[in-house]
């Protein structure tokens, strides 16, 4: 009978090293590949422009190859401004609610009655023009006070209430202004003030608005207010998740109550900037800008779940929307195709945001 010996053999340490060795590679290999793309959705989640501001980029360079020197004119250029004025500004205000995990479907409404209101009280009860765009200020405040309480106190849905606010602003807009337009003219000769924003001066040969210049300044103004303040981390923090967010001692409801309030009073100063863009006082205009100020917020690379965001995206968002419509517009092409663009847009921003919540979740 042979000798066999049974006794159980113990891997040699060199065996144990082999073997972590081979795992470590294994792993290394295949969190190399995740960390790079981890890498690229970490870097869009914290600038979230960089996509927005890349395709207008690539769209001003696509039309002034096509067009030349005539897209590329200061005239052409600061058109594109002076068209976006009014949505780049209720696109601040709706990047305000929507980083808060919310929607403001009133928008509009609240710009367009903010705008009767000053005319209104210019004209019908004769203050002038200075204090009738006070109390027309306050009054956008007011309305987004409204949002805000229904929001934060009743724990409406945001979309529910800003429906329904935007049919009552709307129908009070109406029903207080009679269905009148006051005139250009009347405006012109006396109130001048309410049309101060469609005034124009030169830079060389650009043309701008101090409207387009009031759009650029209340962009770059709450850029900095959330990116740089405690208020600004708090409204992302509601945003995020606004239970956290209580525990670490954030007022939710006071932050919404405000975020509703500045947003109706942006719109508000919309509705002046309105005045000066169409040169009147109508209670019918401005009814699509509840939308245009979604759809440029959405291709602006803000997240429609609330936290993520810049409100410089919102701007190259209204902007990507001003460049195609001229563009298009100068080669000639069926307006119809501007809408079939920037359909894709928002779908193409929709997808690369969950994406980017996907990997950083």
């Amino acid at each position: 009978m042979s000798d066999v010996d049974s006794t159980p053999r113990t891997p040699t340490p060199q065996s144990y090293e082999d073997v972590l060795k081979d795992a470590e590679t294994a792993v290394a290999e295949f969190d190399e590949d995740d960390t790079f793309s981890n890498k690229i959705q970490s870097w869009l989640h914290s600038t979230p422009a960089a996509v927005p501001i890349f395709v207008l980029v690539m769209a001003v360079i696509v039309f002034g190859i096509i067009l030349g020197g005539k897209f590329f004119s200061p005239f052409a250029l600061t058109l594109i401004l002076q068209q976006v004025m009014i949505v780049g500004i209720t696109a601040s205000a709706q990047t305000l609610v929507i980083l808060t995990a919310g929607i403001d479907l009133s928008v509009g409404a609240i710009m367009v009655f903010s705008s009767v209101i000053m005319g209104q009280f210019t004209f019908r009860y004769g203050l002038p023009a200075e204090v009738a765009i006070a109390i027309g200020l306050a009054a956008g405040a007011g309305m987004g006070f409204i949002n805000g309480v229904l929001v934060a106190y009743l724990r409406l849905p945001p979309f529910i209430v800003t429906l329904g606010t935007w049919q009552i602003f709307l129908a009070a807009n109406f029903l207080y202004s009679a269905n009148e337009t006051i005139r250009s003219q009347e405006i012109a000769e006396q109130a001048p003030a309410l049309q101060f924003f469609g005034e124009k001066f030169k830079v060389g040969g650009a043309v701008f608005t101090y409207g387009a210049v009031a759009m650029l300044l209340i962009v770059f103004l709450l850029a900095y207010v959330l990116r740089s303040t405690a208020w600004g981390r708090h409204v992302y923090a509601v945003g995020d998740d606004p239970e956290a967010a209580e525990l670490s001692g954030v007022k939710v409801k006071t932050v919404l109550i405000q975020v509703y309030c500045l947003a109706g009073l942006i719109c508000a100063f919309a509705g002046w900037a309105l005045i000066g863009r169409i040169g009147s006082v109508s209670p019918t205009s401005g009814q699509n800008a509840n939308i245009e100020s979604i759809t440029a917020v959405a291709i602006g690379g803000i997240s429609l779940f609330g936290g993520r965001g810049s409100i410089l995206g919102a701007l190259a968002g209204g902007l990507i929307v001003g460049v195609f419509s001229l563009g298009l517009r100068m080669i000639g092409t069926d307006p119809q195709w501007t809408y079939l663009l920037i359909g894709a847009l928002i779908i193409f921003a929709v997808s690369i945001d969950q994406w980017i919540r996907k990997g950083t979740a």
